[in-house]
This record gives structure tokens, C-alpha cells and sequence, in this order.
């Protein structure tokens, strides 16, 4: 999720101070991670969305909402909009997948194919929701062309939900990682490789092999590259290259805070992370990772520009729109 409550100045690079929208980046682009409601459910509607990717040069979007809500708290005398917002917990909730498909299906037909919806509304510790899973896409068929974003260990986000900690290779996940397999449904997870309490190891990154070597035939989208706020493990492009190259059906997604604070810290791109994505580009997507925020969609996107200008044409288009293409825009069964 991005720096929800900051202001704009601050999520703007290179011009602090500026209250100016971007209009967006100047490569054709799918937003391949993109939350069309908040964390209490809500969303501004289809209309600002869609003015918002005219605006910024988006042509698609990978869309879902959030699997879990912020609860309005006795104690909290002012009601939350993100989970960070106080100190009330969260739950997971299914009606999140209704609300995705009717944001879509109230916007004009023609409009409807710019968009690639994905449920999420079940409880990944919960070896019942594979039910969930099922009935979901069943009540909707040819809807949905994925699973995601499931949040699984996710920083301060874990310890606020209720219940054990969700993980790739938690047993209640098999079932829907093989459904996903047999219907040809890529699966968009968000695994923090790390804890906020043990930053700069990768004590969680057994958990996503697992998952990855129990399930050959399953398409995972790597949400953030495995990062997360307050975590920086060394030598992170390492990581992700023998990922990359020991699990062929697994995707990078870049979004978030992966870009601004490890592929280009400081406004600066780094090197390493410009030759991995060369090699691999048909494997990166990127998205702009909006908790609705609709507006902020150009500003999110013309960020990247001062990486996307460093790689070739071809890696670039496969970053921009090829990769999420090829994972989202084809046919379910």
C-alpha cells in the first residue's frame, strides 16, 4: 500500500512544495496494482477513475479491493480511513469482491475492457476459503482474471488483523493456489520476505519458496518485489534474480515503496536493479499501488520516469504493458 497520509508535496519527487497533479508517465502503461476501494470499503466511483487514467495515459488497469477492513473502534472517536490510522484491528472481509464487481459493471460497456478485476475476499488462514474462493468466481463467470492482492505478512498490517498471521505456505492456501493453476489465474501475493523486528534478513522468504516449489503450475505475481515499510534486506536484486531464475512462473511487481527506497533511492536509479530488469523485463509489471486516491494516479506514475527513461525500448514496453498484459489479458476457462 502507498504512503496514504502524507501529503502531496512529499509524494511528488523533485518538487517539493508543489501541489501540481503530473499528468502521468509519458510511456503507454497498464497500472497493474491498483485498490478501487480504501480500507473501510469505500470508494469516489468509476468516474473519477476512468477521468484520472485518461488524464495520466493509462489504457488498462489491474484492479481489486482490499481482503480486509479497519474497524470503527468503541474507543476511536473519529472513524479511520487506513489501517494505520489508529490503533484498531482488522478483518477480513468478503463483500469486498461485490463491491470490485459493481464499480465495474456500472461503468459503461466499452469502458469495462480497460480493466482486469482480481477477487481477494477470503481468509487465507481459514482452510474454508477455498469455499470463498469458489463461490466468488462462480457467482460471476468470466469476471475475474486473477486471485490478489491476498495480503499476507504485510509489516504492521499483520499484527492489526484478527487471527494467526497469514503466509504463502499456509495450508488453507493450497486448494486456491491449485484452482488458480487448473483455471489459469495468476495469483498476486503480497509476502514480506522480512519482519519490521528483523529488517535486514530474510527470515520470511522460506515461506514464498515453499509456496513457489509446492506449486509449479501457478502464475504468483510478487507484489512489491517482498518489501514493505521499515524493511531492507541487503543485496535485495540478488534475491529477486534467483527467484526470477529459479522459479519460471513467478512475476515482479513493481509498486510502492520497492521503486522510491530500493530500484531508485534518492531519485537516482540504480544500476544493478536497471541490468536485472534488462534481462528479466518480460517478468516486471509495475503499477501505481492507489488505496483509491484516484487523482494521485499521474503523480504516481511519472515517478518511474526517471528509471523507465534508462532501459531499452523493448524492455521498457515490456515493463509498462507487455509483462501485465501477458499475465492478466488472457481468457479465463
Amino acid at each position: 500500500m502507498p504512503h496514504e497520509n502524507l501529503p502531496d508535496w512529499e509524494r511528488k519527487p523533485g518538487v517539493k512544495g508543489s501541489l501540481t497533479p503530473l499528468s502521468g508517465s509519458k510511456y503507454k502503461m497498464i497500472d497493474a496494482h491498483l485498490h478501487v476501494v480504501n480500507f473501510v470499503q469505500e470508494t469516489p466511483g468509476y468516474e473519477i477513475l476512468l477521468r484520472s487514467m485518461n488524464k495520466a495515459g493509462v489504457e488498462k488497469a489491474v484492479i481489486f479491493g482490499l481482503p480486509v477492513v479497519k474497524q470503527w473502534a468503541e474507543f476511536d472517536r473519529e472513524p479511520p480511513n487506513y489501517y494505520l490510522s489508529n490503533d484498531s484491528r482488522c478483518y477480513y472481509y468478503q463483500l469486498t469482491d461485490i463491491l470490485v464487481y459493481n464499480f465495474v459493471n456500472e461503468m459503461p460497456t466499452i469502458e469495462q475492457n480497460r480493466f482486469y478485476p482480481l477477487l481477494c475476499g477470503f481468509n487465507p488462514t481459514d482452510k474454508f476459503a477455498i469455499r470463498d474462493v469458489e463461490r466468488t468466481y462462480n457467482m460471476f463467470p468470466g469476471f475475474w482474471k486473477g486471485i490478489g492482492e491476498v495480503l499476507l505478512r504485510h509489516d504492521d498490517l499483520t499484527v492489526f488483523t484478527y487471527g494467526e498471521p497469514p503466509r504463502a505456505n499456509h495450508k488453507a492456501l493450497i486448494p486456491i493456489f491449485e484452482f488458480a493453476a487448473d483455471r489459469k489465474l495468476p495469483v498476486l501475493i503480497h509476502q514480506n520476505v522480512s519482519s519490521v523486528s528483523n529488517p535486514h534478513y530474510p527470515i520470511y522468504l522460506y515461506e514464498l519458496e515453499e509456496a513457489l516449489r509446492n506449486h509449479p503450475n501457478t502464475v504468483f505475481v510478487f507484489a512489491h518485489c517482498g518489501i514493505s515499510r521499515r524493511i531492507n534486506v541487503p543485496f535485495y536484486y540478488q534475491m529477486i534474480e534467483r527467484l526470477l531464475e529459479q522459479f519460471p512462473l513467478l512475476y515482479m511487481d513493481i509498486s510502492w515503496i520497492i521503486f522510491d527506497e530500493i530500484i531508485c533511492p534518492s531519485q537516482v536509479a540504480d544500476k544493478k536493479w536497471i541490468e536485472l530488469i534488462e534481462k528479466h523485463s518480460e517478468r516486471f509489471c509495475l503499477g501505481s499501488d492507489l488505496v483509491t486516491r484516484f487523482e494521485r494516479m499521474g503523480m504516481e506514475l511519472n515517478r518511474y520516469d526517471i528509471f523507465l527513461d534508462e532501459l531499452s525500448e523493448n524492455a521498457r514496453a515490456n515493463v509498462c504493458y507487455n509483462t501485465a498484459e501477458k499475465i492478466y489479458g488472457g481468457k479465463n476457462e
